[in-house]
């Protein structure tokens, strides 16, 4: 089997309006609640170092609460997905209700 490389779509040049990049904030912390509920799912605790063998993380707190090297992370994946989403020609729309 060959290696696997990685050849996600370049987006460098999509620039997100600043409505998106609220959206993105809040993507970032949905992404770390749902990540810490199927950790808390499988069994993972809260602990001060991350220990695999105990399952156990630090990361287990509120985003707020996160160093911002882990809420790097998860803003990595929400602005990726959000500017993946305007490189490809769709539009996100607020309802205006």
């Amino acid at each position: 089997m060959e290696p696997f490389t990685p050849t996600p779509l370049d987006t460098s040049d999509v620039v997100l309006p600043q409505e998106l990049q609220d959206l993105g904030e809040i993507i970032a912390k949905q992404v770390h609640n749902i990540w810490s509920q199927n950790r808390l799912r499988d069994g993972w605790k809260y602990g001060p170092k991350r220990n695999d063998a105990l399952k156990q993380t630090p990361c287990l707190v509120p985003y707020e609460q996160l160093s911002d090297e882990e809420k790097a992370y998860d803003r990595d994946t929400a602005f990726s997905t959000l500017k993946l989403i305007c490189k490809l020609g769709f539009k996100i729309v607020k309802d205006g209700k």
